[in-house]
């Protein structure tokens, strides 16, 4: 089994915004919680967690 290569930088925000737009990132078995703001929340085994972190990131910086 090959695993994908997934880039170490989180996704580009929009041009001159500030705004957060924070996706899930799989790897392997795991998946992340990511921001354009440079957050990154912990390796999850399981997608909902990882969602969810994601959700409370967009809603503290809100």
């Amino acid at each position: 089994m090959y695993d994908q290569h997934i880039p170490e930088v989180p996704p580009a925000g929009p041009p001159g915004g500030t705004g957060h737009e924070p996706t899930t990132v799989e790897r392997g078995s795991f998946c992340t919680a990511r921001c354009s703001c440079g957050w990154s929340g912990p390796a999850r085994r399981s997608r909902d967690r990882a969602r969810t972190d994601a959700d409370d990131h967009r809603a503290a910086t809100a």
